[in-house]
């Protein structure tokens, strides 16, 4: 099973609509998928349609309640899964800055889950706390999604300081496996820079003793598309909402190279 984190401390860059389509699509290929939100926004959630009922099962009841995944999981397309979240999750941080081992409690419920996936995915909230800590405790790989302006780099590298930091207490597995460039804008020339330097920065660090040395910029660019922005209102993902369009010719294009990558230590 591939366990996959999409991660960027800075809202309102793609993250949330990547997790969500990502996941849409690998599961329309025919793989099984979970995805884990673990956003208190709970984008993710209401993006599949699902709303706040009374009593919301969620991932809050895995984290503080001792839940298993079985009991929160539910099944929202042809072999896709979701874990939701709720708005209460914001709560986590603090009802669980006594527990022990806080930190990898997600790692440990999805090692005892005995339903078997080929791909979970994990939507981070947009921050560094204990949520996002989970995430990356729990899984082996990174994406990264970031928008093409002039303080990307400056957020990248903060972002790759965290992960180091991750990797070098709580997950010796863990590493970046690629950045994705959303609400791409090919006919200006500060995306065109902004690529440029994240794909400079990145070939610069092959060989080096760090959990990014083996991640690429994937080559697809997710385009700014107005119908990426529509589909959540309607509960569907941009393969359901709008399969003609433009963000589901980007995202198509990005799981095939999401696929096809070989994981660290493969053959």
């Amino acid at each position: 099973m591939r366990t996959i984190a999409v991660m960027n401390q800075k809202g309102g860059v793609g993250k949330t609509t990547t997790a969500v389509n990502v996941s849409a699509a690998l599961a329309a290929s025919g793989a099984k998928v979970a995805l884990i939100d673990l956003d208190p926004q709970a984008h993710a959630t209401l993006h599949f349609g699902v709303t706040f009922e009374a009593e919301f099962p969620s991932v809050y009841d895995v984290l503080v309640n001792d839940e298993p995944l079985s009991a929160v999981r539910r099944q929202v397309a042809e072999n896709l899964w979701l874990i939701p979240a709720h708005l209460d999750l914001a709560a986590a941080d603090f009802e669980l800055s006594s527990v022990f081992g806080r930190e990898m409690i997600l790692r440990d419920k999805i090692a005892a889950d005995d339903m078997q996936f080929d791909y979970l995915i994990v939507d981070c909230p947009p921050s560094l706390g204990v949520l996002t800590l989970n995430a990356l405790s729990a899984v082996e790989e990174v994406f990264i999604p970031l928008q093409p302006h002039f303080l990307a780099l400056h957020g990248l590298s903060k972002l790759l300081q965290t992960i180091e930091l991750v990797s070098k207490r709580l997950n010796s597995k863990l590493r970046v496996s690629g950045v994705v460039l959303c609400m791409f804008e090919g006919r200006t020339s500060l995306a065109k820079e902004v690529a440029g330097d994240v794909r400079a920065f990145m070939t610069s660090e092959r060989g080096a003793e760090s959990p990014w040395s083996d991640a690429v910029v994937f080559e697809t660019k997710i385009r700014r598309n107005v119908r990426l922005a529509e589909a959540p209102s309607f509960g569907q993902s941009i393969f359901d909402y709008d399969p003609r369009s433009n963000g589901a010719e980007d995202y198509g294009a990005l799981v095939e190279e999401i696929v096809a990558m070989r994981p660290r230590g493969g053959v």
